[in-house]
């Protein structure tokens, strides 16, 4: 694999660190800023909400910009968004500075997308992608729990400032190893308006708001989850997020893998369709012995993970020419999905109880499943007809 990859699925474990660390810390937050746990949890709402609009919209503007220099500029805005996050003096400025490190983020996030399956040999394009989101799903192993380790120790602010440390690391390594690398030619608007407008390539984006809508319905709120419905106190939820993630490094880089070697077709839905039983499951498995909780805990987190590779590349295939527009808006789909799924989470604690988050989400990831379908069987658009990487 390219070294470039690697350096990239670094940058990539920071970014999903700031996004991922709030729900571990929720019960921080809320106690320190005086706001409930619904209100702490919209910051992932408000978070993913940016990050989704910002994806697109900035990747636009930015089109001609040389991608190191633009890579190494929207580190530094991160870096003073977390360095703010650190001395927020209160909810609203915290809310703020969440809106920056999310805009900024989101940047980061497709340019490594987009250079990493651009710099491998065509046939390494699924595992270059699943190797940016082992980077991603890596800071749940050590990220999001040593953040929560840290926030415990030295309160909810210690862990913006680790972030802010390794993003300084992040960026002299990019300026240290990452070569220039010129920009794609500009797309026409009324081209990548054209893409958008074809069944297939919009019900693939809705497979990934679906599922992750789906998904966060329950993870956002997983540390309450943890504590109310098990009874768990935060040194055996730390371990549980420990378990969560290394299953996600392990999901991410299955799913490159699958993508690759058994296709896109098969791949998607195969991963959806055993990501809904796990979900269905999970509830149940409270009432089971911890070790049969722990083993649906892993299915669920790999699962989850799993499919981001299998449908970026389905993407790319689907739509070889608009593929950087394609991947930035699969991104906002994804950011879309938090929020909402966030927010659905919020409100069904509210109104009931959080050990019913994982059956109102799985409704969510059935409706990501015949978007599946649908996508899946309808033909290629004209553009891609004569790609002979497509694999069913």
């Amino acid at each position: 694999m390219n070294m470039r990859v690697y350096i990239l699925a670094a940058a990539a474990f920071i970014i999903g660190t700031v996004e991922l660390i709030i729900g571990g810390i929720l019960n921080l937050i809320s106690d320190d800023l005086h706001v409930s746990i619904g209100a702490a949890g919209q910051l992932i709402s408000i978070f993913s909400l940016f990050f989704a609009v910002s994806a697109p919209i900035l990747l636009t503007i930015t089109a001609k910009v040389e991608r190191k220099t633009l890579y190494l500029w929207t580190m530094f805005v991160f870096f003073i968004g977390n360095a703010l996050a650190a001395v927020s003096i209160g909810y609203m400025m915290l809310l703020i500075t969440r809106i920056l490190t999310a805009a900024s983020g989101s940047l980061l996030i497709v340019l490594s997308i987009t250079i990493a399956s651009n710099v491998v040999k065509p046939e390494y394009k699924g595992r270059a992608i699943g190797t940016i989101f082992m980077g991603i799903s890596g800071s749940l192993v050590l990220g999001v729990p040593l953040g929560i380790v840290i926030g415990n120790e030295f309160g909810w602010r210690a862990p913006f400032i680790l972030i802010s440390i390794l993003t300084i690391v992040a960026m002299s390594s990019v300026y240290a190893l990452l070569e220039p690398i010129q920009p794609k030619p500009v797309v026409p608007l009324q081209k990548q308006i054209q893409a958008l407008r074809h069944s297939k390539i919009i019900s693939a984006q809705l497979i990934t708001f679906f599922m992750l809508t789906g998904h966060l319905t329950l993870y956002a709120y997983l540390t309450p989850f943890l504590q109310e419905v098990l009874g768990m106190n935060s040194t055996m939820i730390t371990a549980v997020y420990f378990i969560f993630g290394i299953a996600a490094v392990t999901g991410g880089g299955a799913g490159g893998w699958l993508s690759d070697k058994w296709g896109t077709h098969r791949s998607i839905l195969t991963i959806i369709s055993l990501f809904s039983v796990s979900m269905i499951m999970l509830p149940i498995a409270t009432k089971l012995p911890t070790y049969a909780f722990l083993v649906i805990v892993v299915m669920w987190s790999a699962l989850s993970w799993a499919i981001s590779p299998a449908q970026q590349n389905y993407l790319i295939q689907t739509a070889p020419e608009t593929s950087e527009i394609q991947l930035s808006l699969n991104t906002s789909a994804i950011h879309f999905g938090i929020a909402l799924g966030s927010f659905i989470g919020g409100v069904v604690i509210e109104k009931s109880s959080v050990f019913y988050n994982a059956w109102v989400g799985v409704l969510f990831v059935l409706v990501s499943l015949a978007c599946a379908v649908f996508s899946l069987t309808r033909p290629l658009p004209e553009s891609a007809s004569s790609n002979k990487l497509f694999t069913k």
